[in-house]
């Protein structure tokens, strides 16, 4: 069955729009006009070309509406309701219309005999390798709406982590920001008409004040420059990163700074028990696993690590060894993974780390918020304190003159 939207006019004279699901777009169009609708417009809807149509906040399709879709498609297959009749149910209670779509298409592929997990990896932009793999495993192992309700709660707890992080950042960005406007508007408006004064008088200037004066005929003459070198340095630096040496130098840099190495080391060490502890919960294969979470990690070092890891169950050792050896892991970390093999409970003891490592993350982002705001201030205060002395100091000389 596909979709189709459709325009038309009540029998009062109301214009109405909406979609319907039908065979082909002779039965459609019977659908509409037995509920009484004068059909003007009908079209079937198809999805986007699958590399865009992709997860995005508040635009295409959000997290939060793919956890929403989650949340209700297990709990209509914990009902025993048949994968066909949920998404019908799915498609019907859908409100984002993109999503609607691709879940009228998934319908039908499944309708037609293809596995979910088949289904929805072909919408890979929305669909990750996480949730086909998951779905997949529900369904080999018969734990689906389990599998789904973990997805769900994964999700979710994966925009919460990316929150915290970009709300922490969000105020000294700000600040930033503010801080170089102001000061722009300074150099640019208020200075050269103050610097007038002390070149008609053609006195030499302290070196504070001359480079004022320099910085303020620069932005003047060269505010352009100043814009156009600003995105090549941001495109030259995504560039340089998009390299493997590059990625590799940059990563290296982040994992040896001050706080920022710490805090890196406390997110990609949660992701990585989440993750691992919710597809190995799921049923997922501990290779294929690994395999998955790797590629969710942001630092290349870490990546390497878990690779070398991977490596080593394969040739029948521990997950934990090469873990420890890298040095990247905490020891904790390690030692913890190494009492769960041993044990055999693995899974539940990367929940623990998890946990842990999220409520530490949260406290490390609340202390680094809290450490860069007089930072900032500081900074802000220097750059307009360097700026006034540059002034007042020849305006004094003048006075006393």
């Amino acid at each position: 069955m596909a979709l189709y939207a459709y325009h038309g006019i009540d029998k009062t004279g109301v214009e109405k729009k909406g979609t319907v699901t039908a065979e082909n777009e002779v039965f459609a169009k019977q659908k509409i006009r037995s509920s009484g609708i004068m059909l003007t417009k009908i079209k079937e809807q198809k999805s986007e070309n699958k590399a865009q149509a992709a997860v995005t906040f508040g635009n295409a399709i959000s997290i939060n509406d793919l956890s929403l879709m989650t949340r209700q498609l297990a709990t209509l297959v914990k009902a025993r309701i048949q994968i066909v009749e949920a998404f019908n149910a799915l498609i019907e209670q859908c409100e984002n219309p993109k999503l609607k779509v691709i879940l009228s298409e998934v319908r039908q592929k499944v309708n037609e005999g293809s596995s979910l997990g088949n289904a929805l990896a072909d919408y890979p932009k929305v669909f990750d390798n996480i949730y086909v793999n998951m779905v997949e495993a529900g369904e080999s192992s018969g734990t689906l709406h389990i599998v789904l309700m973990r997805l769900a709660e994964f999700t979710e707890a994966q925009v919460k982590l990316k929150n915290k992080v970009r709300g922490a950042m969000m105020y000294p960005i700000i600040m930033l920001i503010v801080g170089a406007s102001v000061m722009s508007i300074i150099l640019v408006l208020v200075i050269p008409k103050i610097t007038k004064i002390f070149v008609t008088l053609k006195k030499d200037l302290p070196i504070p004040t001359q480079i004022c004066i320099w910085l303020s005929s620069f932005l003047k003459s060269y505010w352009w420059a100043v814009i156009l070198g600003g995105f090549a340095s941001v495109w030259l630096f995504k560039k340089y990163i998009a390299t493997k040496k590059g990625k590799s130098q940059w990563d290296t840099f982040l994992l040896k700074l001050p706080i920022i190495g710490n805090l890196v080391t406390m997110v990609n060490v949660s992701r990585f028990c989440s993750t691992l502890g919710t597809l190995l919960n799921s049923g997922v294969p501990i290779l294929m696993a690994m395999k998955i979470v790797k590629n969710l990690i942001s630092n290349v070092h870490i990546q390497a690590a878990i690779e070398d890891s991977r490596t080593s169950i394969t040739e029948g050792s521990s997950m934990s060894g090469p873990l420890a050896s890298s040095k990247l892991f905490p020891v904790m970390v390690t030692h913890m993974i190494s009492l769960g093999e041993k044990s055999g409970e693995l899974e539940p003891m990367l929940n623990i780390i998890a946990e842990n490592y999220e409520d530490q993350v949260e406290s490390k982002l609340n202390g680094l918020t809290s450490v860069l705001e007089p930072i900032m201030m500081v900074g802000m205060g220097g750059a307009v304190a360097f700026i006034v002395m540059s002034v007042v100091v020849p305006m004094m000389e003048l006075n006393s003159i």
